[in-house]
């Protein structure tokens, strides 16, 4: 059995309804998978794939995506189905018609859900399992404390990757000293263990045809809600009305402008460890910065 026949046969089984045979449609995909819709002219479905060690990946999104579904904060594609069939995995994701062009109203309620996603929390810093930030492992264990958290299982964690891909001793050693120093930059704020997108960049939002935001390819756990808001400022970022949105729901933490490099590091590591390239020097420059913040 092709694969096509295997995704709409899992597809019949989960919904209980027959589907296909459909008609594939061209969709646009990111840089870790192939992505493509699935169409029978009476249902239509996102679909993912990649080679069958992508598996636990899309496990670990649809865990996601339900998890930020059951929050009711924002649309999210719920997860259908998935599988592998001859060396591909695959996912099917609910279709959205993601034709709307996101105005300022529709981004100020875009901020206005993301604050209403971080009010949901639990009783410490982590998520029940990993999962991955892009295709890099994310450990997420449990802890109370997050600065302790954020230095073991996002800092340090994306330095020793750096280190194997050859980033050099004077960013590593650096980002060392500002693991050795993290508890500087939280003094007077300790943040509550907020339900995260996790990826929340330009690419990972859009808005429906009647104009309401929706987000995906989350990277979710619980953690500093600041970590979010910090990913949608890099790699182009998100309009004012967002932030005005979001910060009419719960206001952003005064101390926020320093400790957002913090969190964007975590993230510019990671494209380093992905891609290489310029990030490397934009990582040092983060580092450098916060350094001097605590005096390091």
């Amino acid at each position: 059995m092709d694969l096509q026949r295997t995704i709409e046969t899992a597809i019949t089984e989960t919904t209980g309804q027959p589907f296909g045979p459909a008609r594939r449609g061209g969709a646009g995909g990111g840089c870790i998978n192939d992505a493509f819709t699935l169409d029978d002219g009476q249902r239509r479905f996102f679909v993912k794939t990649n080679d069958a060690a992508g598996a636990e990946l899309f496990e670990t999104e649809a865990d996601a995506l339900r998890e930020l579904a059951a929050a009711e904060a924002l649309r999210i594609p719920r997860p259908i189905t998935q599988g592998t069939q001859a060396g591909q995995a695959f996912l099917v994701l609910e279709y959205i018609d993601l034709s709307g062009r996101g105005d300022n109203a529709g981004y100020r309620r875009l901020g206005e859900g993301l604050a209403a996603l971080h009010q949901v929390c639990a009783g410490a810093h982590g998520w029940h399992r990993d999962n991955f930030i892009g295709a890099t492992p994310q450990p997420n264990g449990w802890d109370d404390d997050w600065p302790r958290f954020f230095r073991e299982r996002r800092l340090r964690h994306q330095l020793r990757l750096a280190a194997e891909r050859g980033a050099g001793r004077r960013v590593v050693a650096a980002g060392e000293r500002l693991a050795d120093g993290l508890q500087g930059l939280f003094a007077s704020y300790s943040p509550h263990p907020s339900l995260l997108h996790g990826d929340l960049w330009g690419g990972n939002a859009a808005f429906s045809g009647d104009g309401a935001p929706v987000i995906y390819d989350p990277a979710t756990y619980y953690g500093d809600r600041e970590t979010d808001l910090a990913m949608s400022e890099l790699f182009g970022g998100f309009p004012s009305a967002f932030h005005e949105g979001y910060d009419a729901i719960w206001p952003r933490d005064p101390g926020y402008a320093v400790r957002r490099d913090l969190s964007q590091l975590y993230h510019v590591l990671n494209h380093f460890n992905l891609f290489g390239g310029m990030y490397l020097s934009q990582s040092q420059r983060l580092i450098d910065r916060l350094l001097a913040e605590i005096g390091g």
